[in-house]
């Protein structure tokens, strides 16, 4: 950010400062619940329209590629226009997608609504993920990284209970998003401008990325670690209602929702509490909780017990929170200031490609070898993944910024 923007952002009093951080927090808490708010309809989806794994998954990751391809040409556009403008525009996006969700008569048109949505929430993610920032330069990077995971336990827990308890089960969650989007783009103008205008719009829109010299050796080293991550927040996200559901017998909403639920709360209470700890010790809980976790969720797959189901979940998602928080406290402090913005972009796309192309290829192999023997098979991958990731931390020192 500029000294000018940082100069305006100063002037703001402690009301408009805490207006600004609460109505950033909730509009991103609301963008991430849209997201997951499909999750627990799948199952309907599939039983109203007879199509496969390798469809749900493909419909679940368009969603991250085009949030990608998003964020790559506009995360900075907010620094040249301001971040109102750019986020009141992702609001209009995300209520456009609601609506295809809730127009939707075939897969077609939910791979028409993720790809807008994936638009929309890149669009946002920039922009809010910096007016958070302008903000409080100390609250605004918590609330930047726990508001996601506490947005898609929402989107999915509500999604789940509207679906089971509700009239109109696929387009009523739809419409409740819409209505908190139409009251946000509202709103949005009366919360404090943060950024000034300045030039060079058009040539923001170009991606960049770049991994500092002296950062690589340490993001090699937390790749395993951070794609296993991603990978298993991509599958809980597409395919794990439908995992428990063969496990359990049981293809409940609210059921689904929970699973999700009780993945990304842990993580959110992970890295709140956690927030102080080093890196490294971030890392080590994160992978030993991760493959604890997995391990429990596992034998709840195979048993079929919902008690072991939830309580590795739980314990799965301490670990993926942890090294969520890890990771990014490994690679950022070592860039100087005007190589974050490209570090950043770097790290989503790893994130964001770990997210969503395993989450396809799980698609195309429960429908060789069942649902239960893929998510064995993408355990034991994530397992193998921890563990090099982990050898490979034991014996690397990060290199200071210079």
């Amino acid at each position: 950010m500029s000294s000018k923007s940082e100069h305006l952002s100063g002037g703001l009093s402690p009301a408009k400062r805490r207006w600004a951080l609460g109505f950033h927090a909730t509009t991103l808490t609301t963008f991430l619940a849209a997201s997951a708010a499909p999750t627990p309809l799948y199952h309907l989806y599939q039983e109203s329209w007879n199509f496969s794994p390798i469809l749900l998954t493909f419909i679940f990751s368009v969603y991250a590629f085009s949030l990608l391809t998003t964020l790559l040409i506009v995360g900075s556009l907010s620094d040249h226009i301001g971040r109102r403008p750019v986020i009141f525009v992702a609001i209009l996006l995300q209520a456009a997608a609601m609506l295809l969700f809730m127009l939707a008569d075939s897969p077609s048109w939910l791979v028409a609504a993720r790809i807008v949505q994936g638009i929309a929430t890149g669009a946002a993610s920039g922009a809010v993920g910096a007016a958070l920032v302008d903000a409080n330069k100390t609250t605004g990077p918590i609330v930047n990284s726990i508001s996601p995971l506490l947005g898609m336990a929402a989107g999915a827990l509500g999604a789940g209970a509207l679906v089971q308890f509700a009239p109109e089960p696929m387009r009523l969650v739809y419409l409740v998003v819409f209505a908190a989007l139409v009251l946000q783009a509202v709103f949005i103008w009366s919360v404090p401008e943060t950024a000034e205008t300045k030039p060079g719009a058009l040539a923001s829109l170009r991606p960049h990325v770049g991994v500092p010299p002296q950062v690589r050796p340490s993001l090699m080293t937390i790749t395993p670690i951070n794609i296993a991550g991603w990978s298993l927040g991509g599958f809980y996200l597409s395919l794990m209602p439908s995992v428990v559901g063969a496990a359990t017998g049981s293809h409940s909403p609210i059921i689904g929702g929970l699973t999700v639920a009780a993945l990304t709360v842990s993580g959110a209470l992970a890295v709140f509490l956690r927030r102080q700890k080093p890196a490294s010790s971030n890392l080590t809980l994160g992978v030993f909780s991760m493959v604890t976790g997995l391990l429990v969720v596992t034998a709840g797959v195979h048993s079929g017990l919902v008690a072991l189901l939830f309580s590795g979940t739980i314990i799965t998602g301490v670990g993926f929170g942890s090294c969520f928080l890890g990771a990014v406290s490994t690679i950022m402090p070592l860039a100087k200031p005007e190589e974050r913005a490209g570090l950043l972009s770097a790290y989503y796309i790893q994130s964001y490609l770990a997210f969503s192309i395993p989450a396809i290829c799980a698609g195309f192999l429960s429908r060789a070898v069942g649902l239960a023997a893929t998510a064995d098979i993408y355990v034991l991958m994530i397992v193998l993944l921890m563990a090099g990731g982990y050898a490979a931390m034991s014996f690397t020192r990060p290199q200071p910024a210079g």
